[in-house]
């Protein structure tokens, strides 16, 4: 396979990257290189680099894993917020850090973009039981190191799927739990065969009825890997994906309804021909997704080693909705008259579709000897999306219009990044970094709601810092970072938007011993144009986001782990923060009002994750945690309708591994009850304001909240057996 390699190269294909994970032992210094982490190196940093990040491996989210989605996991790393659609952390979920939402949070795949092109968005709705076949995780808080794709304007987040199993095995595993929740998966690894090729992969299926009526979820997803390494070589093909069918919530409730009724979902209601109050049973999404990877890294001599992905993701799908006494002008359609009368309106279903492709490559090459270790990289990948609807059924119209697209839309996105990383070891106690990233972005598109846009953006991202070593077991970091970012499809449909631009200056302690892990950090985060959740929804349930000039985080993070002895171990986390708009203007009753600094949406200022851990026998884990989220406004402008109330929740998490040894391995059992004192927690919602017209001719503002309510009380239970 050499002469591939060489001739591939010689094309100027490969610009790869070099393994420089570093996981501690009982210093700073300490290294332990896991092979298959070359593919993410690029884009990782570890614990001798000026930033802020958490890693989370696959055994330390093992024994939760039952099915929830990879954000659920999340829950209790710092300064993250989670939400739930459902209510129960299957179906639709999302994630904040730092205030930030899942658009502005870059996620990778060994090194691939994720984040959908257009919307910015993560949807692990869309890739079930993804946690399945992680390995590792790295979240870095702020701007990070450059990666590809997206800008990241509160974090980064890079995951990186299953390794290399030496050892051929298969894998079983069933959870059930509240609401009627099933997850079965099934996963297998030929092991190393010569020890050069290994075949693993998975099947899983995960069903539920949700804590919000009808907020069901039917997720099917596969994954399959191939792998080949030989010396210096190492070689990855990867296909999976998944399908999603989920029941709408994205509705919200109100306030009145909150109290009296946590449960009520109104997506799909309509009243029927008799004045009775119906649900459509189809109110759903429809989507799948697949995914091919290739990927590829090289070391050529003791100094230099490639990397090169190249990749391919099809999408498609549909949602569906009742619209009951809908205009025929949304949908062409012509008033037409019945016994003397116009009718201009009916019942309708229609589908909204998505159909899409994305691909290109990313790739990086890493030279580390003497003082220096540098990585040159960069990417090119395309988005080409086809946005149409389609009224399926009506209960009146002119003619036979069904299956007409009443709208047929296309975009375009282009994606191009180059970049630059420098370790440069000065002295014995001091590093120096810097990274220096090009990008730019062509973004076409023409719809109704869009425009006419047609789009480019030039970007330079400087980033630049130190860490000085105290000794093995402590040092500090200074960084400063300069990130700018486009505007998604949402803002073109919510107005002219323009790009934002954000400074990041992160400032931290770590102390590392055997039995003690601490991480310190302040940060400040200075944003120009911020494009901010102002707490609206469209017509689909997508989070609205607007300019709001000059605002800022500023904020201080503590993060912990104590092992006392070998019985007891003790996580936790604590971030506080200010994040404000800078004089921010409303037009309130008519009239232009200056509200001065206000907070920023949906940031709470404070936010705590705790985690103590039992091993009363090296078989047993028994697990307590618990997370505090302050009080935080929808809006931006203070209003106490938009207040979400500070919550918590504590969980308790228990895993049992009993040793078979014949031909069934082991078996394992785990067990997790989700909110066991029962509060009634609310984690997200919405905020709107209107402005109503009296016959007076006065300008009365309105403003009316809606709400997700998350489950009370509620367990998950599962069995791995590994033969």
């Amino acid at each position: 396979m050499k002469p591939i390699f060489t001739t591939l190269a010689l094309f100027g294909l490969t610009m790869g990257l070099s393994a420089q994970d570093a996981t501690p032992i009982d210093s700073l210094q300490g290294k332990k290189v896991v092979l298959d982490e070359v593919f993410v190196s690029a884009v990782r940093v570890n614990k001798g680099t000026p930033i802020t990040f958490s890693n989370f491996k696959k055994e330390e989210f093992a024994s939760r894993n039952l099915g929830q989605d990879i954000p659920v996991l999340m829950n209790f790393l710092p300064s993250v917020v989670t939400t739930s659609d459902a209510g129960a952390g299957v179906g639709y979920t999302g994630i904040r850090v730092r205030g930030s939402d899942a658009t502005r949070v870059n996620v990778t795949i060994n090194g691939v973009p994720y984040n959908d092109a257009e919307s910015h968005g993560t949807f692990w709705v869309n890739m079930p039981d993804f946690a399945s076949s992680t390995e590792s995780l790295q979240l870095q808080r702020g701007v990070g190191t450059s990666t590809n794709g997206a800008g990241a304007f509160g974090a980064s987040l890079n995951l990186l799927t299953d390794a290399i199993s030496e050892e051929a095995y298969g894998q079983i595993s069933s959870s059930v739990g509240s609401f009627n929740t099933l997850r079965n998966n099934l996963k297998f690894s030929t092991g190393l065969l010569r020890g050069q090729v290994e075949v693993s992969g998975r099947l899983s299926r995960i069903t539920s009825d949700g804590y919000v009526d009808r907020a069901s979820s039917e997720l099917d997803s596969y994954f399959l890997q191939g792998a080949y390494k030989q010396d210096n070589t190492l070689l990855k093909v990867l296909l999976f994906g998944g399908h999603e069918i989920t029941y709408q919530a994205w509705n919200g409730i109100t306030a009145e309804q909150l109290a009296s009724n946590r449960t009520y979902n109104p997506s799909g209601m309509y009243t029927d021909d008799d004045g009775l109050v119906r649900f459509h049973d189809k109110e759903e999404d429809n989507y799948k997704q697949d995914h091919a990877q290739l990927l590829w890294n090289e070391k050529w001599s003791g100094s230099w080693s490639t990397n090169i992905a190249l990749h391919y993701t099809r999408g498609r799908g549909y949602f569906e909705q009742f619209k009951e006494d809908d205009d025929f002008a949304t949908y062409g359609l012509e008033p037409f008259t019945v016994d003397g009368n116009e009718v201009n309106t009916t019942d309708l279903i229609r589908r909204r579709w998505l159909d899409n492709d994305f691909y290109g490559t990313v790739f990086s090459a890493n030279y580390a000897a003497d003082r220096w270790d540098l990585i040159l990289g960069g990417g090119y990948n395309q988005y080409e999306g086809a946005h149409f609807g389609e009224v399926i059924w009506a209960r009146l119209a002119p003619t036979n219009s069904t299956r007409d697209r009443y709208y047929d839309e296309d975009s375009k996105k282009t994606d191009l990044n180059l970049y630059a990383k420098a370790h440069y070891k000065l002295h014995r106690k001091w590093r120096l970094y810097g990274d220096l990233q090009y990008r730019t972005v062509g973004y076409r598109a023409d719809g109704n709601d869009t425009g006419l846009v047609d789009d480019t953006f030039n970007f330079f991202n400087p980033k630049a810092g130190a860490t000085f070593d105290l000794n093995p077991n402590n040092n500090l970091y200074l960084s400063y970072a300069i990130a700018n970012r486009e505007p998604n499809r949402n803002d073109y449909e919510n107005g002219s938007p323009r790009p934002e631009r954000l400074q990041d200056v992160e400032l931290g302690w770590r102390y590392v011993s055997p039995s003690v892990q601490l991480n310190t950090n302040a940060y400040y985060m200075g944003y120009k144009d911020q494009l901010v959740l102002t707490g609206e929804l469209n017509d689909v349930g997508a989070p609205l986001r607007a300019n709001v000039g000059d605002s800022y985080r500023l904020g201080l993070e503590i993060d912990a782990q104590i092992k006392f002895g070998d019985k007891f171990q003790w996580r936790s986390n604590l971030a506080l923060s200010t994040n404000k708009n800078r004089d921010f203007f409303f037009q309130r009753n008519g009239t232009l009002e200056r509200l001065g600094n206000t907070n920023i949406a949906y940031s709470p200022g404070i936010v705590a994750g705790n985690q103590i851990t039992y091993f009363p026998v090296e078989a047993l884990q028994l697990s307590f945690l618990s997370k505090y989220v302050g009080k935080q406004y929808m809006g931006n402008i203070d209003s106490e309708v938009s207040v979400l109330k500070a919550y918590s929740q504590s969980d308790f998490n228990i895993q049992y591994v009993l040793e078979i040894g014949t031909f069934m391995e082991r078996i394992t059992f785990s067990g997790m009850i989700n909110n066991i004192f029962d509060q009634d927690i609310v984690s997200n919602g919405y905020f709107f304001t209107f402005d109503d017209f009296s016959d007076t001719g006065v300008i009365t503002t309105v403003e009316g909240a809606g709400y997700y309510p998350q489950a009370g009380t509620n367990f998950l239970l599962g069995a791995t057996v590994r033969f």
